[in-house]
């Protein structure tokens, strides 16, 4: 048999919490633990494995004014790749991004369509904003542009009542959630108070984002109902300065925004604590820089989940949660070299050593 090039990976293969292999081959851009036979090794990378990282709330093409060109788009791509972020899910953006598909050199994702949004209840230029008759036609038309996601508004400012509060009536939001499901999509949903969380969860929605609203009456049924967060804290840091911003016209909805960034923490926790499911997402791509899930994942550890748990958050149990495999047998050559054991300081996912995408060395 004729010798085959084959990257080799050794050290400490994390290939879930409790499962550490001491090597494995990358042969055509896959993953195998058995050495093949007439291999020669091309290049050996040894270190501490993980999966590619996961960003399950980002924004590709997009900034804080709307779509961006590809060229800026392939920026934020490339930036999470170097960080080691190789699956991302986009909840949501108005650019057609499907060209990435077409590079091997750029990270996988998983999109949600363009947002979904109340008219005039959104940043200009994000979402379709429409009325709740239109949302069940709305929602099955990103259901079938999207990667098995849906993204829908579920509160923002009303600048009629001058605080925070919820976009769709609990009919609209049942009917358009069946017809995602319907279609084999499930539904995700911005949300940074309080009021909107009971009817979409119980109109059967699969996720929130940012999650800041949960009280301690709402938490026991997001975990009976298996309903996820994905709490950003990198991007609720942020609050206090946009309650500074917007204080004078809306003083009300700034003392919200404090009371929410106040909590956070605390509101993480006591989901966590609960049996919530929590992931790790950034909201990059708006206001903030693409690249921060190591930021993130300091911050749920912070927030008081333990470091194994936020590590799986953005690793193991990201990528069941996404349908996407890890380090299994046959998979995407998609990994992480760390030169430390990140399981007992997270913050060593800040600086990986080599980054290796569809089984070539690029990073």
């Amino acid at each position: 048999m004729s010798e085959r090039a084959v990257l080799h990976v050794k050290g400490r293969i994390l290939v879930g919490p409790d499962e550490v292999r001491d090597e494995l081959w990358v042969v055509d851009g896959r993953i195998s633990y058995d050495r093949p036979a007439g291999a020669r090794d091309l290049r050996t990378v040894d270190g501490w494995v993980l999966p590619g990282l996961v960003d399950a709330h980002c924004h590709v093409g997009l900034d804080q004014h709307g779509a961006v060109p590809e060229d800026v788009a392939e920026k934020q791509a490339l930036t999470d790749r170097d960080a080691g972020t190789l699956l991302l899910r986009d909840a949501g953006s108005p650019s057609d991004t499907r060209w990435i598909d077409d590079r091997e050199d750029l990270p996988k994702i998983v999109r949600a369509g363009r947002h979904i949004a109340r008219t005039r209840r959104y940043i200009r230029n994000y979402a379709w904003e429409i009325e709740p008759d239109d949302l069940v036609a709305y929602v099955a038309q990103e259901a079938r542009r999207g990667d098995g996601w849906v993204k829908l508004v579920g509160d923002w400012i009303d600048r009629g009542l001058g605080d925070l509060s919820a976009c769709w009536p609990r009919e609209a939001a049942e009917a358009a959630i069946a017809e995602a499901h319907r279609l084999g999509a499930r539904v995700t949903a911005h949300c940074f108070a309080e009021d909107s969380l009971r009817d979409l969860v119980e109109a059967g929605i699969d996720c929130i984002e940012h999650a800041t609203g949960l009280t301690e009456d709402l938490i026991p049924l997001f975990a009976e109902r298996g309903v996820a967060i994905v709490p950003t804290l990198v991007n609720i840091a942020t609050f206090p300065k946009l309650a500074e911003g917007g204080e004078a016209k809306y003083p009300r909805w700034a003392a919200h925004m404090r009371r929410l960034h106040e909590r956070r923490y605390d509101t993480v926790r006591a989901a966590y604590d609960a049996g919530v499911p929590v992931y790790v997402g950034t909201d990059a791509g708006g206001s903030l820089p693409h690249g921060l899930v190591a930021a993130e994942v300091a911050e749920l550890v912070t927030a008081g989940i333990p470091p194994l748990q936020a590590l799986s958050a953005t690793t193991w149990a990201a990528r069941a949660w996404l349908g996407r495999p890890g380090l299994t047998e046959g998979a995407p050559a998609d990994l992480v070299v760390y030169d430390e054991d990140p399981r007992a300081d997270v913050r060593v996912l800040g600086a990986p050593r080599r980054v290796v995408l569809n089984g070539k060395v690029i990073a």
